[in-house]
């Protein structure tokens, strides 16, 4: 499963679920559900807890098949269209975004979520580790997006959000929003440019209709250091290895 450890060094003991998402295989929180739904044996037994330690010495087998060891970490840039749910499954039947990733990609989970109405960069990976931790505030990565709302505009009250704010017993950290003008087809509207570091579930939306505007349109236009830029709205482009690695610490060179 991993490099066999020189005689002088003892094999190193990882979470299993933290091993099955360096592998490419899934996300942490996946693989929990998966060794809960008894998807995953170690040394011929069956797990029923995700508290489980492992080494390059144990035989972890997921749905029957071994598990490969892991995978040089690759990002890609996705323009995700409006219309299409994060999830790898959805019970309603909705089309995801997975379901417009290239036949040649490796299995990849996304870094965070779009919601079904929201576009823009969505970044993708085959390292559920990494997606983990690009999604936790603590990497001071800001999320920016380009925002349509309806309603009277108070400059005042957005340059308040830098503060933070608490909606519905919600406390929201500080957001950067400046007021960009008009929309020329639609002047009933105007645009925004928000940025925040949190990005908890609906965080605009929930925070502009608190101050009486009615979000029509949320593009997201920036992930941290990378940039939607000129990606056609579909289009998926894979980040280069140098790239990613000066902008992600840890990430090792493909030998």
């Amino acid at each position: 499963m991993n490099k066999t450890p020189t005689p002088n060094e003892k094999p190193k003991a990882e979470r299993i679920a933290k091993v099955m998402a360096r592998a490419g295989l899934c996300s942490r929180r996946e693989a929990e559900r998966w060794i809960d739904a008894g998807r995953v044996q170690v040394n011929g037994k069956l797990l029923d807890s995700p508290a489980f330690t492992v080494t390059g010495d144990d035989n972890v087998v997921v749905d029957g098949k071994p598990l490969r060891g892991p995978e040089i970490t690759r990002l890609w840039r996705y323009h995700k269209p409006a219309g299409l749910v994060t999830t790898h499954s959805d019970d309603k039947g909705r089309e995801t975004v997975f379901d417009k990733m290239p036949a040649e990609m490796p299995r990849v989970v996304s870094v965070g979520r779009l919601d079904l109405n929201s576009e823009g960069l969505l970044l993708m990976t085959n390292d559920g580790e990494l997606a983990r931790k690009l999604e936790l505030p603590s990497t001071g990565w800001s999320r920016r997006y380009r925002v349509r709302v309806h309603g009277h505009v108070d400059e005042k009250r957005l340059k308040s959000l830098s503060h933070g704010i608490t909606v519905d017993g919600v406390r929201y950290g500080p957001i950067k929003a400046a007021y960009d003008g008009e929309d020329e087809k639609r002047r009933a509207n105007a645009w925004l440019t928000v940025a925040l570091s949190e990005g908890k579930n609906r965080e605009v939306r929930k925070v502009l209709a608190h101050l009486g505007l009615d979000v029509n349109r949320l593009i997201r236009t920036a992930y941290g250091p990378f940039q939607l830029g000129k990606l056609q709205r579909g289009g998926i482009e894979e980040v280069k290895g140098k790239v990613l690695r000066e902008q992600v610490a840890g990430l090792k060179k493909k030998r």
